[in-house]
């Protein structure tokens, strides 16, 4: 089994939480440190919107109008930074069934595959992941909620549960 230094992490902000929601923004942590974080241009069927979800990423419908990419451009962009990987979510539940939904849209196939991040967590990792993760939460007294962010708090985390737990 190939080491991973640091994983590719993938997180998506969605219009709801149920199954008529969709993706309004996904964010990625790379190897390098670079992040990648886009804001999504609901297309024009996808009607639901729920106040509660919007609570929890802040972004309004309005801006992702105004400041939404296409959907196709962000499924390219996508498949253009992780063609032939895997990325990881803490959320593989409803984040794969979100990016799916992007692609199915758009008549794209992903060039990647998504997984579960408990697929490369060790049980010391998890013993000690919500304590590390609330330590880097405080560190990096982040002001606001973007995909991108989450998605490195994630990969962080995992970096360092895993140099904890050697």
């Amino acid at each position: 089994m190939k080491l991973i230094s640091e994983p590719l992490i993938i997180d998506v902000e969605a219009s709801g939480f149920g199954p008529e929601s969709y993706p309004i923004e996904i964010g990625i942590a790379l190897e390098d440190g670079q992040k990648y974080c886009s804001l999504l241009l609901p297309h024009e069927d996808w009607t639901h919107w729920d106040d509660d979800a919007e609570g929890v990423h802040r972004i309004p419908r309005d801006i992702l109008e105004s400041y939404g990419k296409p959907l196709h451009e962000v499924a390219n962009e996508l498949n253009e930074l992780l063609d032939g990987k895997t990325v990881y979510t803490d959320g593989w539940v409803v984040d794969k069934p979100w990016i799916l939904k992007l692609f199915y849209e758009c008549s794209i196939e992903p060039k990647f595959s998504t997984s579960p991040l408990e697929m490369i967590l060790s049980e010391p990792q998890m013993a000690i992941w919500h304590d590390t993760k609330d330590k880097i939460l405080a560190e990096m007294d982040l002001k606001r909620h973007r995909a991108s962010y989450d998605a490195y708090i994630i990969q962080q985390t995992w970096v360092r549960t895993r140099d904890q737990g050697l």
